[in-house]
C-alpha cells in the first residue's frame, strides 16, 4: 500500500506508555453561559479508534476543543497524563479553514513539521521528501505546487490528512473528517485511519455517520450534551442508548444559565 512509503515509523515508536491517560473528569463547558456539554467523565482507549457520536448540537466538537485546550471548562478538567502537546495532531472541520490563502499544497503539508523543526527553519531535503511521500500516500502525487484554492473538497481533505502523516503524531483528533467529501475519498481515508490504529496510534474522531462508526471505530462516546454511553461501539450503539440520545434532543432547554441535569450516566463495558 502507498502509506508504506512512511514505513520508517515503527509500531513501538508511536505507542504511548502503558500508564498514559487521555480523557475527561466531570467536564462541563458552556458558551455564553449556555451549557454545551456537562459532567462528562471517562477515558479514551489509547492505541485504538474512538468515535464521538451523537445528534447535531450534542457538543461533539466541543469535546475535541476541550481536549486541545481551545475552550476553558466551567467545571472539571481534561486528563492528559503521559501525552505531550507534540504527541497530538488535530484536523479541524474544513469549514474552519480559510482556503483563499495564497499557499501551495506542499507548504500546507510542511506546516505539519513545525513542532519538529520550528516555524522559521527550512524543512530541508528530508522534510520535502516526507511531504512528497505523504502526498503519494493520500493519492496526490504531483500536487506539491498547486494552490490550495484550486483543490476540490475531497482533494483538500486529502492534503489535511497528508499534513497529519508528516506530523507522525501518537494521538490524532479529527473533527468531521468526512463531511461533504466523495465516497471514494472517504473510503481511502478510512483505510488510512485503520492503518494508524494498526500502528498503535490513538484516533479520536467526531462523526455523524452511524454506519462509519460501527464499521471502523472500536470505541464510542455517545453524546447528547451529557454522556449517554461510553465504551465498545457494539455495546454503546444500542437501540436503547440511541433512543435516549434522540430524546435528549427533544428536551434540551436553552434557558438555564448552567447545566440543568446531573443524573447518572451509562458506561458500556
Amino acid at each position: 500500500m502507498a502509506w508504506r512509503l512512511l514505513g520508517n515509523v515503527t509500531m513501538n515508536s508511536v505507542s504511548l506508555s502503558s500508564d498514559a491517560q487521555f480523557g475527561l473528569d466531570n467536564l462541563t463547558v458552556s458558551y455564553q453561559r449556555r451549557p454545551a456539554i456537562h459532567h462528562l467523565s471517562g477515558r479514551f482507549t489509547l492505541g485504538s479508534s474512538n468515535a464521538i457520536y451523537g445528534p447535531n448540537g450534542a457538543g461533539k466538537s466541543t469535546v475535541l476543543k476541550a481536549l486541545l485546550g481551545l475552550v476553558r471548562p466551567d467545571h472539571g478538567k481534561v486528563i492528559c497524563d503521559g501525552i505531550r502537546t507534540a504527541d497530538i495532531a488535530y484536523l479541524p472541520q474544513a469549514s474552519d479553514i480559510d482556503r483563499s490563502l495564497p499557499i501551495t499544497v506542499a507548504d500546507l503539508v510542511l506546516t505539519g513539521l513545525w513542532q519538529r523543526i520550528g516555524m522559521f527553519r527550512a524543512a530541508g531535503k528530508a522534510g520535502r521528501q516526507r511531504v512528497s511521500a505523504a502526498l503519494t500516500t493520500v493519492g496526490l502525487s504531483g500536487f506539491e505546487h498547486r494552490p490550495i484554492y484550486q483543490l476540490s473538497g475531497g482533494q483538500f481533505q486529502r492534503v489535511l490528512f497528508a499534513r497529519i502523516l508528516v506530523q507522525d503524531a501518537k494521538v490524532i483528533l479529527l473533527d468531521e473528517p468526512f463531511n461533504s467529501i466523495d465516497a471514494k475519498t472517504t473510503e481511502e481515508l478510512l483505510a488510512l485511519i485503520n492503518q494508524w490504529v494498526l500502528e498503535q496510534r490513538t484516533v479520536i474522531a467526531v462523526l455523524h455517520d452511524e454506519q462509519q462508526v460501527r464499521n471502523h471505530f472500536q470505541h464510542t462516546l455517545l453524546l447528547a450534551r451529557e454522556m449517554i454511553a461510553w465504551g465498545p461501539t457494539h455495546k454503546v450503539l444500542t437501540p436503547t442508548h440511541l433512543q435516549r440520545a434522540r430524546m435528549n434532543v427533544a428536551v434540551w432547554d436553552e434557558a438555564p444559565p448552567v447545566c440543568h441535569r446531573d443524573d447518572a450516566v451509562v458506561t458500556a463495558s
